[in-house]
């Protein structure tokens, strides 16, 4: 059974800093690509960043220079570096493991709420 526990959300000023993990258990980690949504209040949940087994990455325009998303395949975690947050980074972040093309899998975990203020 796959599940996914996301951590490290919390409270922070703008401009400040966090850093998001997920821990990924009953699948093969390391060969799937993993990534990082996030549902703000009102809106639709939303891709934010994903990492490919071979560690290719790629971003949402919103985050680009600001979040790294990188991955500990021997840990079986996936992490969400997010610097110079801004208010609407506020939201609740998820992690995921992709399927295949646009299809991820469909047991998601309870997030983690990161809530930045201005």
């Amino acid at each position: 059974q796959v599940q996914l526990v996301e951590s490290g959300g919390g409270l922070v000023q703008a401009g400040g800093a966090l850093r998001l993990s997920c821990a990924a258990s009953g699948i093969m980690f390391s060969i799937f690509t993993m990534g990082w949504f996030r549902r703000a209040p009102g809106k639709e949940r939303e891709l934010v960043a994903t990492i490919a087994s071979s560690g290719r990455t790629n971003y949402a325009d919103f985050v680009k220079g600001r979040f790294t998303i990188f991955r500990d395949n021997a840990k079986e975690l996936v992490f969400l570096q997010m610097n110079n947050l801004k208010p609407e980074d506020t939201a609740v972040y998820y992690c995921n493991i992709n399927m295949g093309g646009s299809i991820w899998q469909s047991d998601w975990g309870q997030g983690t709420q990161v809530t930045v203020s201005s």
